[in-house]
Parts: structure tokens; sequence; C-alpha cells
């Protein structure tokens, strides 16, 4: 059994003497692992980094084997990683969620390329956190438990729209939510595509998304809690306001 694809390194953990075993989000193959002989060495080291694009052969005699990887560089991403604290945390909060939430071997094309315009933004501050709030909407949707904004789930109204269900992940109108209103979550125009893309909005948003990842996304794995990466970019970006 072979292979070639492209993919995304997720995570790296070493394997025997020298090699190492690598967590790829690949383009066509979805999450899949495998081992690279020589991983763990230092000639590696650069190249084997979370976040970089490599061209993958995989090889196995059988299909559910784990499997070895011939791995190239195709694109490095530690230097826009490495060039302030919020690329750097929002890099390994991306691949610590892909790593945690993706289903193995399961084929997603269209969160791959998200996914993968998002990491090439990396170092661009000022359009980053917009990206991630809606790479972590596009998640929720790839996944099973996107968010309705399109229009009141009590009236069918379009405007003022303020605040989301939390149970149908529907959006709630201003007028509609009367004294319930306490008990919804918040829908910062910014999650519509609106407004200005303030970074107190996409906290807000982020609260929200954060709330579908933890309690709805996160039971369906099991109830293992959400990945500290991510918890440890918000404290990154709330500094940043």
């Amino acid at each position: 059994m072979e292979w070639r694809d492209q993919g995304i390194l997720l995570r790296m953990r070493r394997h025997g003497e020298g090699s190492a075993i690598v967590d790829m989000f690949t383009a066509e193959h979805g999450r899949h692992a495998g081992v690279i002989r020589g991983g763990a060495s230092r000639k590696m080291a650069p190249i084997l980094q979370p976040g970089a694009q490599l061209d993958l052969l995989w090889r196995a005699r059988l299909e559910d084997h784990l499997g070895s990887y011939q791995a190239e560089l195709m694109r490095s991403r530690a230097g826009a990683a490495l060039s302030g604290r919020l690329a750097l945390a929002g890099l390994n909060a991306v691949t610590g969620l892909l790593a945690f939430c993706l289903p193995d071997r399961e084929p997603h094309p269209d969160l791959y390329l998200r996914s993968e315009r998002l990491l090439d933004l990396l170092g661009q501050d000022d359009i980053w956190p917009l990206a991630y709030l809606q790479w972590e909407m596009a998640l929720l949707e790839e996944l099973g438990f996107g968010l309705d904004l399109s229009c009141c789930a009590v009236s069918g109204a379009l405007e003022e729209l303020i605040y989301i269900s939390p149970k149908s992940g529907r959006a709630v109108s201003r007028a509609s939510a009367g004294e319930w209103a306490d008990r919804l979550l918040p829908l910062p125009a910014v999650m519509r595509g609106e407004g200005e893309a303030g970074t107190g909005e996409i906290l807000q948003g982020l609260s929200t998304t954060g709330f579908f990842l933890e309690h709805r996304l996160a039971p369906s794995l099991g109830n293992t809690p959400l990945p500290e990466a991510r918890g440890r970019f918000l404290d990154v970006l709330t500094r940043q306001k």
C-alpha cells in the first residue's frame, strides 16, 4: 500500500532511537499518522515543525497499519510563527484543535484548504484574529455543529440578530430574546460579516464558538477537555486589546 499527498504537520513525538511519529492533516487522506525514520535527528528538526507543509509518500504493508512516511519540506511556517506571541499562540491553537477533533483517516478537503490559508496568514496580526474566528466557525460547520446565523430562530427576523441559542446554535433577535436574553450567547456582528472587526468583538465571537467547541463538539469525542493551546491563544489576544 502506498499513496502520495501533501499535509500540515500537527504534532510529532519521538519513536525508538532516532525515529518520530508524526500526526499529519493531509489534503486527501485526512488526519493520518506515520513513522519518519530518522525524524528525531538534528537534520530533520528544522523540517518537522508544527505547521510545516510537507510533500508525503506513505507506505505500509496493509492499509490499517501505522506505516511510514517519506517527507520533503514544501513550506516552513517556523519563521512566521516566531514573529510574535500572537502568531505562535495562533499556530499552536490551530494545530492543537485539528489534532484534537479530526477523526482518524477521514478526508476533510475543504477544511484542509481553509486551514492552509489560515496558516499562511501567520504573522499578519492585523487580520489573523478575524481569520481565526472564521476558521473556528468553519471547523464547527465541517464537524456537524455549524451555527445558523441567517435569521431569527423565533420570528424569522433578519434585523438586530444579537444572540445565539446555546441549544440550537441559531440566531435570535433582540426583540425575540425577551426575558431569556441572559441565557443566550452573544452574536457580534463580525460573525455575520458585518461591522468593525475589533478585538473585543472577535473575543466575543470566540467565546461563543468556544461554547460549542466545549459543550457540543468535545462531548461527542468523549468529553476530553479542549487543548490548552486554544486558551493560551485567547489569553494572548486579550492582552493585546
